[in-house]
C-alpha cells in the first residue's frame, strides 16, 4: 500500500493541485463535468476507486489501506473526489456493498462505483426534525398496495443536485427505514443549494429536498423494513474514518506549506522558522497529526477484524472523529496563523483550507454529540 499512497500523492501533487488553485484562486466552479474529468485522469493513473469493490472497477482496499491512500488524496480539497472516495458517495457504495439486493447493486452501486453518477443521502431535516438525533425523524413512508408512500422534508441533503439517486430514510410502522428514490421520480424536489462555508469540493451543493406523495414500490426498499438504523450504523463508522483520512491529509499538506513558509520569512532579524513559538506551533502540528493517525489506525483495525457494526469500531470510530476533526482544525488554524497576513488570503489556499475543514467538526456527529455519546459506553462499564 505504500506504492500506492505514493502514487496517489504524485497524482494529486501533479494532477490534480493545479486545477485545485483554479477553483479557489480564479473561482472555477466544481461542476459534474470537472468531476468526471478529475476522476478519469484518477483512472489513467491507476488511483481511481480505494473504497469500491474490485468487481466494480474499483481498488478493494480494507480500511487499514484506505489510510495512507485517502490520507494521499486528501492533501487537495478535490483529491478525495477525484478518486471517488468523497461524501456522500463514499458511504452509499460501503451501505449497498452492505445492503443492496443484487438487483439494487447492479442498478445503484455499479455506476456510482465507477464513477458514473453520483448519490445523495436524504437523513437531516429542518427542525424540528432530525439532525443528530434519529429518533425525531419526521419523514413518513406508508405502505400501500405494490410500494410506498414517501412525505417529508429535508435539508443538508450533500450533492442533492445532479445526484442520479437518494438514500431517503423515512418512518414506518415497523421503525426507520431506507429507500431508494430515484432523481426523476416525480414526487421528489430538489429545492435551492444552501449557501454553506464548504463548496469547493462538492458538485451537487447541500441541498433541501422534498419527498411529496412519492410513489416508490416494494424493490426501492434498501435492506429490511424497520431496519434503516442499524444499516445508518454499518454507513457511520468506515464513512466517519474517511472523513478523518481526507481531512487529516489537508492538515499534512498545511503543515508542509507552513514549514516552507517560515523558512523563508524573516522578521525580527531572523527567519521566523527560529523563534520558539513558531516552533512550536509546528510542533503541535506535527502532534496531533501523528496522533490522528494512530487513532485512525486503531479504528481501521476494528472494522476490518470486528465488522463496522461493532460496538468496538463504532466507538473507536467516534473517538478517532471527534479527536482528528478537532486536531485537524488546529492544525488549519496554526497555519493561518504562521503565515501571518498572507494567511487570510486564499492566494496562500491555507485560508480556503481553514473555512472549508469547519463544517468537519459538525458533519457526521458534531464533536459534542460524540463526546457524549463515548461518555456513555465508557460509564457501562462501571455501573
Amino acid at each position: 500500500m505504500a506504492e500506492l499512497a505514493e502514487r496517489t500523492r504524485r497524482f494529486v501533487s501533479e494532477q490534480v493541485f493545479p486545477i485545485e488553485r483554479e477553483i479557489v484562486v480564479d473561482g472555477r466552479p466544481m461542476t459534474d463535468a470537472l468531476r468526471l474529468e478529475l476522476q478519469k485522469m484518477a483512472k489513467d493513473a491507476g488511483v481511481f476507486g480505494p473504497l469500491s469493490p474490485v468487481s466494480y472497477g474499483g481498488l478493494g482496499l480494507d480500511t487499514r489501506a484506505q489510510a495512507p491512500v485517502l490520507e494521499a488524496a486528501g492533501t487537495s480539497l478535490i483529491g478525495p473526489l477525484a478518486l471517488n472516495c468523497w461524501a456522500p458517495d463514499d458511504g452509499n457504495i460501503h451501505l449497498l456493498a452492505h445492503a443492496a439486493t443484487p438487483e439494487q447493486a447492479e442498478r445503484y452501486l455499479r455506476p456510482l462505483a465507477s464513477g458514473e453518477v453520483r448519490s445523495a443521502i436524504a437523513m437531516t431535516e429542518p427542525a424540528p426534525g432530525t439532525g443528530s438525533d434519529p429518533s425525531m425523524l419526521r419523514t413518513v413512508a406508508e405502505e400501500v398496495t405494490d410500494g410506498w408512500i414517501i412525505n417529508g422534508d429535508k435539508h443538508f441533503t450533500t450533492g442533492a443536485d445532479g445526484a442520479a439517486f437518494f438514500v431517503c430514510i423515512a418512518r414506518t410502522e415497523d421503525g426507520p427505514t431506507m429507500f431508494l428514490v430515484d432523481q426523476d421520480n416525480p414526487g421528489v424536489t430538489v429545492g435551492r443549494r444552501m449557501p454553506t462555508l464548504d463548496h469547493t469540493s462538492a458538485p451537487g451543493g447541500h441541498c433541501e429536498v422534498r419527498f411529496e406523495n412519492c410513489v416508490v414500490p416494494d424493490e426501492a426498499v434498501l435492506g429490511a423494513v424497520g431496519q434503516g438504523l442499524e444499516y445508518a450504523q454499518v454507513r457511520l463508522a468506515p464513512s466517519r474514518l474517511t472523513f478523518c483520512m481526507n481531512w487529516l491529509g489537508l492538515a499534512t499538506r498545511a503543515q508542509e506549506l507552513t514549514a516552507r513558509h517560515i523558512q523563508r520569512r524573516e522578521s525580527f532579524g531572523a527567519r521566523i522558522a527560529d523563534h520558539g513559538m513558531a516552533q512550536g506551533q509546528l510542533a503541535d502540528n506535527e502532534i496531533d497529526i501523528e496522533a490522528s493517525r494512530a487513532l485512525i489506525h486503531r479504528a481501521a483495525v476494528a472494522i476490518d477484524t470486528e465488522g463496522a457494526a461493532s460496538s468496538s469500531a463504532r466507538h473507536l470510530a467516534s473517538v478517532a472523529k471527534t479527536f482528528v476533526a478537532e486536531a485537524v482544525w488546529r492544525v488549519l488554524d496554526r497555519a493561518v496563523q504562521l503565515h501571518g497576513g498572507l494567511g487570510v488570503c486564499e492566494d496562500h489556499l491555507v485560508a480556503r483550507f481553514l473555512v472549508e475543514a469547519r463544517a468537519f467538526r459538525i458533519y457526521e456527529g458534531p464533536s459534542e454529540v460524540l463526546r457524549w455519546s463515548i461518555a456513555r459506553r465508557v460509564l457501562r462499564n462501571y455501573r
